[in-house]
């Protein structure tokens, strides 16, 4: 169901989506504009309107950093904008997979250039890694740490101590990055 809040003059819509798995509320924003707001069943009206209002000014900054991309429009899940960037994305990967390739001495099967909604890349039990196209636009840092995050899944396919170590010898600020990716991301 569609909802919408209104802070500072702006109106921000919002889905919201009722999970029986789901503990606690969350709220994500998508490349094409959208936010959902994921609660568990039975969440009380009241805390949600706080939550919302709460995450209102990160809501904004969303808006704003996704139209720094693709000339100031909202990235949408759209098969052209795709199309139109994934060869240049996969060059951008394979450059800096091998750059870190070398450093961490692992060996990978398929790479693969995806189109998702929510996530920037992941790595399978049979070694491939898939990344989403739009890495290109991030800042070249954060671009690095996430396919740092993957290369290490080839060894550690689990969020560990040993694979959190294996992060760390490139970077050690990793706890900051991966706050950086879920606050502003």
């Amino acid at each position: 169901m569609q909802r919408q809040i209104t802070i500072k003059n702006r109106k921000l819509r919002y889905a919201v989506k009722v999970s029986r798995r789901a503990k606690t509320m969350r709220l994500d924003a998508y490349y094409d504009g959208r936010f959902v707001l994921t609660i568990p069943r039975g969440m009380d009206e009241g805390l949600i309107r706080a939550f919302i209002r709460q995450k209102a000014l990160w809501m904004i900054e969303q808006i704003r950093l996704f139209r720094k991309f693709e000339g100031g429009i909202f990235f949408k899940s759209d098969r052209r904008l795709y199309l139109a960037h994934k060869e240049k994305a996969r060059e951008f990967v394979n450059r800096r997979l091998a750059y870190y390739r070398s450093l961490y001495r692992v060996q990978y099967g398929k790479v693969r250039i995806k189109n998702h909604r929510s996530m920037w890349g992941s790595c399978s039990s049979k070694k491939n890694l898939n990344f989403n196209y739009k890495l290109l636009f991030l800042p070249r840092q954060v671009a690095d740490y996430i396919i740092v995050h993957e290369l290490c899944h080839l060894r550690h396919l689990d969020h560990s101590a040993r694979f959190w170590h294996q992060v760390a010898k490139t970077f050690p600020n990793y706890r900051q990055m991966e706050r950086q990716l879920k606050s502003r991301f």
